[in-house]
């Protein structure tokens, strides 16, 4: 039996996921596009438009375990519609903003909280159900790369709208691209029909003694701390990266090819690691992950920028970019089970939010006292390299939980 035949009973599942993904995650990714012509605009700065994000990152990190815990009490289809509904909200919002407060209540808090409904725990864990554990990790790769190419779209599309008519126009046209969240949504929430299987540790009553049990075993502790470093290198490149090659003097269109590049090239990194996920430790290939992508932004910021390096660096960071999630998500999966995924991996996106947060916010406050980020990219590939290299180190005398056995 080949894969499509294996898939054709979950794919409206599977589909409405990865579009679901792919359109909140690909508005949200595009963000910055705006924030050159926005803050000059409304009169704001660049640290006041990066607090609005860094918002939006805490607002989503510190509501996802919520929302896992209350897909298991309500189902998928609730939450996620809700979450869609409350994201063309958002972006309704930040279209009609005037001044900072718009926009920390549109792009910062009420996107941060439909991404913890619509976002890659929830879309991770709905597609995680419908698949045979043989084939789960290649199917979140493959529904991670379809999340992918929302940025490949979205970064373009908003760019042009908003060099040819303004800002307030370019994200017009991301509010109706929101609508599309909707359908997805409603299709995904299907899943809620199915079964749970049974987790091999046996499972916790209620969410606090399974959120206590999960943060007691190292490896989960250590992957849950290394995803904070995740976070603050990703978040500082979306949002920083536009007003980067802004300060270079370089086309505005590049920044838009870059975050496309970016989206693109995470389409073949997410089905990479998905498939390698499902044949070498998910761990090990994190720590990797973590540690080429501080050489990757060490390379790029030290070296002179061009519309060629740009690309380059664009299309390495985002081999590297999402290929993170079939990871984390399937080791979830694997060792606790399914029932508190969506949970569970919301603790460690927690920590990943709180990264984004460091970088967009320390980004804009480092660009606005030394008027460069050299300083904020030191840091960030530092804390990438000590960060992968212990999660390597783990993952190499990494025990599974008691009662666990060992995958085939």
């Amino acid at each position: 039996m080949n894969l499509f035949s294996a898939l054709r009973p979950a794919l409206p599942i599977l589909i409405g996921a990865a579009l679901m993904l792919s359109v909140s995650m690909g508005l949200r990714q595009s963000l910055g596009v705006f924030m050159p012509a926005l803050t000059k605009d409304i009169g704001i700065s660049v640290s006041q438009f990066t607090l609005a994000i860094a918002v939006q990152n805490l607002a989503w990190g510190f509501l996802q375990p919520f929302a896992g815990a209350l897909a298991v009490r309500i189902g998928y289809r609730p939450l996620m519609m809700a979450g869609a509904l409350l994201y063309v909200m958002g972006m309704s919002t930040l279209w009609l903003a005037q001044g900072l407060l718009g926009v920390t209540l549109g792009a910062g808090l009420a996107i941060g909280a439909a991404m913890a409904c619509n976002g890659s725990a929830i879309a991770m864990a709905v597609a995680s159900r419908p698949v045979s554990p043989a084939l789960r990790s290649t199917v979140l790769g493959i529904v991670s790369a379809a999340g992918s190419l929302g940025a490949l779209m979205a970064a373009p599309v908003g760019q042009l709208l908003s060099q040819s008519y303004g800002w307030r126009v370019g994200v017009a046209g991301f509010v109706i691209m929101a609508l599309i969240i909707l359908p997805a949504a409603w299709y995904a929430g299907r899943v809620d029909a199915l079964p749970v299987p049974p987790s091999p540790l046996g499972e916790k009553d209620n969410a606090p003694d399974m959120a206590r049990f999960a943060l007691k075993h190292p490896p989960f502790a250590v992957m849950t701390l290394a995803y904070f470093v995740c976070g603050m290198q990703l978040v500082f490149l979306t949002t920083h990266l536009p007003s980067y090659l802004d300060l270079c003097g370089m086309d505005p269109m590049l920044s838009a090819q870059a975050l496309g590049m970016i989206g693109g090239f995470n389409v073949l990194g997410s089905l990479f690691f998905g498939w390698a996920g499902g044949r070498y430790n998910k761990l090990l290939l994190l720590g990797g992950i973590y540690v080429l992508r501080s050489f990757g932004l060490a390379w790029y910021f030290l070296s002179v920028p061009t519309p060629e390096n740009t690309l380059v660096f664009a299309a390495i960071m985002g081999f590297l970019w999402l290929g993170v999630a079939p990871l984390v998500t399937g080791y979830i999966g694997e060792t606790f089970g399914l029932r508190w995924q969506a949970m569970l991996g919301g603790i460690a996106f927690m920590s990943h939010q709180l990264g984004s947060f460091m970088g967009a916010l320390g980004g804009g406050l480092v660009f606005d006292a030394m008027g460069s980020y050299n300083r904020a990219v030191q840091v960030g590939v530092l804390v990438g390299l000590l960060a992968g290299m212990l999660q390597m180190a783990f993952a190499l005398r990494a025990e599974l939980p008691p009662g666990q056995p060992k995958p085939a």
